[in-house]
């Protein structure tokens, strides 16, 4: 329940501080992190089919 408060807490400083940014910057920064967030998950998608099955299906650490 903390980390739920503290998250909470932590979304409305990110939210209060882009209200104070003009529309087409908050855009273009909210843009960027969707774009960067796309491509990581697409990395991590790619690497998990190279490098074969995630380590917990493997028997994982004993």
């Amino acid at each position: 329940m903390l980390f739920l408060v503290g998250a909470l807490l932590v979304l409305g400083v990110i939210l209060g501080a882009v209200v104070h940014l003009p529309v087409p910057v908050g855009a273009a920064v909210g843009l960027a992190i969707a774009v960067w967030l796309g491509l990581f998950a697409a990395r991590e998608r790619l690497s998990g089919r190279r490098h074969g099955a995630l380590p917990h299906e493997r028997g994982g650490l004993r």
